[in-house]
C-alpha cells in the first residue's frame, strides 16, 4: 500500500466528521444566525443616516439612538393605525353580520325552496355548547400564545441589540476584522462593506420615498371616494406595495377593495381602478426618477429574489430578499467585467419613437487593431 493512502483515508474521515459536526452546529444555531443576518442588513440600512449625523458633529452612539427612536416611532404609528383599522372593521362587520345572515337566508330559501331559520341556528350556536367549546379551547391555548409572543419579543430585542452595536461600533468592528487580514485583503473587505452600506441603504431609502408617495396618493383617493378608514388603508397599501415587488400593490389593494365593497360596490370598482392606475404611474414615472439616485432592480429579479428568500428563510427571507438582491447586483456590476456587444437583431433596442431603432446604442465587435468601431 502506498504511504499516502492511510493519510488520505484519515483526512477523508476527518473531513466528513468535521462536515457533520459543522452541519449540526449550524442547524442548532440557525435561529441565532438568522438574527445576526437580519441585524447585519439593518445596520447597512441605518448606517448612512448615522454617518450623516456624525459628520454634523453628533456622537455616533447618540446618532444611533436617535435613528432607532425614529424607526420605532414609524413602526408604532403603523401598528397604531393597523390596530385601529382592525378594531373598526371587525366592529362594523359584527354589526352587519345579522343583516348578511338574513340576506343569505332569504336568498337560499327563495333559490332552493328551503326553510332555513337563521335565528334558531344562531341561538343553538350560542347556547348549544359550541361557543363554550371554542372559548374553552381558546383559554387552554393562552399559555402557548403567550409564550410565542414572549419569544417573538425576545427575538426582536436581540435583533435590535445586535443592530445597535453593529451601527454604533461600526468602525471598531471593521477594525477588528481588518486587523486579522493582510493589507490587500483589508482594502477588498472595506470596499465590499462600503458597497453593501451604500446600496442597501440607498435601496431601502428609495423604497421609503415610494411608500410615502403611495400612501399620500391613496389617502387622497380613498378620502375622495369616501372609503372607511382612508388613512390606515393608505398606509397599508403604501408599505405593503414596497415590501413585495411588482404584485405588492395589487395584493395590498385587495384589502381596501374588500372594505369598499362592503360599504359600496361602485366605490370598490373606483378603488380598484385607482390602484391599477397608480401602479402604472409608479412604474413608469416615479420608480425611474427615484432609482436613478439609488439602485433599480428589474421587477422579475426582485420578484424572483422574494420567492427565493421565502423558500430559504420564510417570511424573514422574503423581507431580506430585496436589499440582498440589490447588494448582490452592486457586487456583480462592480467586479464583473463587461464586454462589447456585437451587432444582432436580437440585441437591438427600440428608441422612444415607435418603429425606429437606436443605431447609436449598438456596439460592434472590436477590430483587429484593438479599438472599438
Amino acid at each position: 500500500m502506498p504511504s499516502w493512502v492511510p493519510r488520505a483515508i484519515v483526512w477523508a474521515v476527518v473531513t466528513v466528521m468535521a462536515a457533520i459536526v459543522v452541519t449540526g452546529i449550524v442547524r442548532q444555531l440557525q435561529g441565532l444566525l438568522v438574527m445576526l443576518l437580519v441585524s447585519l442588513f439593518l445596520s447597512f440600512a441605518l448606517e448612512p443616516a448615522v454617518n450623516t449625523m456624525e459628520r454634523r458633529g453628533i456622537r455616533r452612539g447618540l446618532g444611533t439612538g436617535l435613528t432607532f427612536l425614529a424607526l420605532l416611532g414609524l413602526l408604532g404609528v403603523f401598528a397604531f393605525f393597523m390596530g385601529r383599522l382592525l378594531v373598526d372593521q371587525v366592529s362594523e362587520l359584527i354589526d352587519r353580520v345579522p343583516g348578511y345572515i338574513e340576506q343569505i337566508q332569504d336568498w337560499a330559501n327563495e333559490r332552493f325552496d328551503l326553510e332555513i331559520d337563521a335565528e334558531s341556528l344562531i341561538a343553538e350556536f350560542q347556547t348549544g355548547g359550541r361557543a363554550e367549546e371554542f372559548a374553552g379551547s381558546l383559554a387552554s391555548n393562552i399559555i402557548e400564545i403567550g409564550s410565542q409572543v414572549l419569544g417573538s419579543l425576545f427575538r426582536l430585542l436581540t435583533v435590535g441589540l445586535f443592530t445597535f452595536y453593529l451601527v454604533a461600533d461600526g468602525p471598531r468592528v471593521r477594525r477588528a476584522i481588518c486587523s486579522i487580514l493582510p493589507p490587500q485583503r483589508q482594502v477588498e473587505v472595506l470596499r465590499v462593506w462600503e458597497i453593501a452600506i451604500d446600496k442597501t441603504g440607498g435601496y431601502i431609502y428609495s423604497r421609503a420615498l415610494l411608500a410615502i408617495a403611495s400612501t399620500l396618493a391613496h389617502w387622497l383617493a380613498f378620502t375622495i371616494l369616501e372609503v372607511p378608514s382612508a388613512l390606515p388603508l393608505a398606509i397599508w397599501v403604501g408599505v405593503m406595495s414596497q415590501l413585495i415587488p411588482t404584485i405588492g400593490t395589487y395584493l395590498a389593494g385587495a384589502l381596501p377593495v374588500l372594505i369598499a365593497l362592503l360599504d359600496d360596490p361602485i366605490s370598490a370598482l373606483w378603488v380598484l381602478a385607482f390602484v391599477v392606475l397608480y401602479q402604472q404611474v409608479e412604474n413608469y414615472l416615479l420608480v425611474p426618477r427615484v432609482s436613478a439616485h439609488t439602485m433599480d432592480l428589474h421587477p422579475a429579479v426582485a420578484f424572483g429574489a422574494v420567492l427565493t428568500g421565502a423558500a430559504l428563510l420564510g417570511a424573514t427571507g422574503a423581507l431580506l430578499a430585496l436589499p440582498a438582491a440589490a447588494t448582490m447586483q452592486a457586487f456583480v456590476s462592480t467586479y464583473m467585467a463587461r464586454h462589447e456587444v456585437v451587432d444582432s437583431t436580437l440585441t437591438e433596442q427600440r428608441t422612444r419613437r415607435p418603429g425606429l431603432f437606436d443605431r447609436r446604442s449598438h456596439l460592434r465587435a472590436p477590430t483587429d487593431g484593438g479599438t472599438d468601431d
